[in-house]
């Protein structure tokens, strides 16, 4: 299993893709219509190797079905731009994207830079499909113009908690990082305790995010005692404290949402990730016997890239953005804002390929559909 990172090429979603027109829909040069979506990732700054991840497994699927003509006619572009996982330039990427008239927005990365995107999205009445790691808040009902394609935190705390719950773990405490994501998390964990009727947490500790200044927190989770501590924090947040925790002589199970990058995680871990659990909320990357993913690989192989989770979370994400294309344009005639958000809301059970994606999921609907895995300390991923 290699976790190297290579160069990802952003070449083909086009960083600077030039909308042509403020229209919905528009007919693109030499008579091709497009359909454009707006994404703001970090491809710089803490979650940059998540960002591009995300970001280039949408764009192999993108990149493919362009060139067999597109869905339905009409070619998918991405307008992506750089946010480096700052929710003030996440929104104010949101708004320049909307202005421009873009379709959708599309994949935007970061609890609190959804939120405050979404913000802009809801004051036009724009698209906001498949957010990665958004706020629960933004999985409510009520909310008719947002389209997830990940389960919400809520539900894999909901997971996790019951995964302790089986091991007879009721000592639970919770690290997480000082922000949106962690105090969304550290919330969830609390809710889902509650629905389990499980013990109340013995403690939790905030850090700075991505940062290995976690001193503090250790030392305040050590005097807790847990027998379990589930991380609602980046990878590098999230290594720094495995391991100063386990000299600290702690000898419990670490556990992690998945919004912790697998893969940069076993980089900054290495031999020392033998035994953490980590909660996954697509396909592995290597199971080969699931449709999406052979099809996945065999796109992904015609590139330089490596596989990982968020890329193929980006793959299954485009690729259902693009059901929703084919699905207005069989209905309708044509993808416009209207047509694409009638097409989402009948996508409660769409088979990706082996995989089901339910768009108006409700809470904890999503819980089978999580895995947790471990990873061993040579690499191997196991369920």
């Amino acid at each position: 299993m290699s976790f190297n990172r290579r160069q990802l090429i952003l070449g083909g979603v086009s960083a600077g893709v030039a909308v042509a027109s403020p229209a919905l829909w528009a007919q693109g040069t030499k008579g091709v219509k497009k359909i454009v979506l707006g994404q703001s990732v970090p491809l710089t700054g803490a979650a940059d190797q998540i960002g591009l991840a995300y970001l280039n497994g949408a764009k192999i699927y993108f990149d493919a079905v362009n060139a067999k003509n597109g869905v339905s006619g009409y070619k998918i572009e991405v307008k992506a731009l750089d946010d480096g996982y700052s929710p003030a330039k996440a929104a104010t990427n949101a708004k320049l994207l909307i202005d421009e008239g873009v379709d959708a927005l599309f994949g935007f990365t970061g609890t609190a830079s959804c939120d405050a995107a979404f913000a802009a999205a809801k004051a036009s009445g724009t698209l906001f499909f498949a957010p990665f790691a958004a706020s629960d808040a933004l999985h409510d009902p009520a909310l008719v113009n947002v389209f997830h394609v990940r389960p919400a935190l809520a539900d894999e705390a909901y997971k996790i908690a019951r995964h302790c719950a089986t091991l007879n773990q009721d000592r639970i405490a919770v690290f997480a990082e000082d922000d949106a994501m962690g105090k969304g998390g550290l919330a969830a964990v609390n809710q889902a305790l509650i629905d389990l009727k499980r013990p109340p947490i013995v403690g939790s500790a905030l850090s700075p995010v991505n940062s290995d200044k976690v001193d503090a927190a250790v030392a305040q989770l050590m005097k807790a005692q847990p027998q379990a501590i589930i991380q609602v924090s980046l990878f590098n947040s999230s290594a720094a404290f495995i391991r100063k925790m386990r000299q600290a002589g702690f000898g419990g199970q670490f556990l992690n949402f998945s919004v912790v990058g697998i893969d940069p995680l076993f980089s900054a871990l290495g031999k020392e990730i033998g035994g953490v659990v980590i909660s996954q909320v697509v396909p592995s990357p290597r199971s080969t016997g699931t449709p999406i993913i052979k099809e996945y690989l065999d796109v992904l192989n015609q590139t330089d890239q490596t596989p990982s989770y968020e890329s193929v979370e980006g793959y299954i994400a485009a690729k259902t953005f693009a059901e929703g294309v084919r699905r207005s344009a069989a209905g309708s005639g044509k993808p416009d804002r209207a047509g694409l958000q009638k097409a989402f809301e009948t996508m409660t059970d769409y088979d990706v390929g082996g995989f089901r994606v339910n768009l108006r999921r409700k809470k904890y609907d999503s819980v089978r559909a999580i895995d947790l895995v471990t990873i061993t300390p040579d690499g191997k991923v196991v369920r």
